[in-house]
């Protein structure tokens, strides 16, 4: 399954759910709970997000989101 975010708010994914973030370029992805793998378009390197971290997406396009456990997670 796939989730596309039209608003902000906190985003609850399931294990292996993804989302998608479309031109998300300044915007910090914050972890509130569980894991996410965070993985940017052009971008080298993937990040694994745990409860607490965050990460502030640097490229337009398109970035995925994906759970690796039930996870909550906000985009500000």
């Amino acid at each position: 399954m796939r989730i596309e975010l039209k608003n902000s708010g906190p985003v609850h994914l399931d294990d292996g759910q993804t989302l998608r973030v479309v031109d998300g370029a300044g915007s910090t992805v914050t972890c509130k709970e569980g894991a996410v793998w965070v993985t940017e378009e052009d971008q080298p390197r993937d990040v694994v997000l745990e409860a607490g971290a965050c990460v502030r997406l640097k490229r337009a396009g398109l970035t995925l989101i994906q759970a690796l456990t039930p996870a909550t997670l906000s985009i500000a």
